[in-house]
């Protein structure tokens, strides 16, 4: 296995356990007014989108601990979700830019965007970045291959 994989297929409850473990604490950094939350859900992301759910702390603790108590397994495709978690590096670094900047009450905004994001995800199982993901593939911007199983009907279960 690579250092930089990531799984292929993803068990869609283990994203949506990990989006709603990013929800509290994004939520307790905007609370506290904590540049170093912002660092910490930001590294997340990055372990996240990098490493794959290996070495991410909330990862980890989603797919090693509450995901099998769960039970359930919804295998998606793996690129959409390492897209959409690459939407969260960007725009959490975007918050850690902006409050490192001063410009603490649009840090705030930025990582409201990535509450509402996470939110969806978790609590209706809604990945925007899939979605967007989904558009660029439908562009052409993305090339097919990247994901085939979001291309070709007859490879979803």
């Amino acid at each position: 296995m690579s250092l930089f994989a990531f799984p292929n297929p993803v068990n869609e409850y283990a994203a949506r356990v990990t989006a709603g473990l990013v929800v509290p604490a994004a939520l307790a950094t905007a609370a506290a007014g904590s540049g170093w939350g912002l660092a910490a859900i930001a590294a997340g992301f990055w372990l996240r989108v990098l490493f794959g759910p290996r070495v991410s702390p909330l990862a980890l603790l989603s797919t090693r601990i509450i995901t099998p108590r769960l039970g359930k397994v919804k295998l998606v495709p793996g690129p959409p979700k390492r897209f959409a978690q690459g939407l969260g590096a960007a725009v959490s670094s975007a918050a850690l830019v902006l409050f490192l900047a001063g410009a603490v009450p649009a840090a705030w905004a930025v990582l409201g965007l990535l509450i509402v994001a996470a939110s969806l995800e978790a609590f209706l199982g809604f990945c925007l970045g899939c979605v967007v993901f989904g558009g660029l593939q439908r562009l052409r911007l993305i090339p097919d291959d990247v994901c085939e199983a979001c291309n070709n009907i007859s490879l979803r279960r």
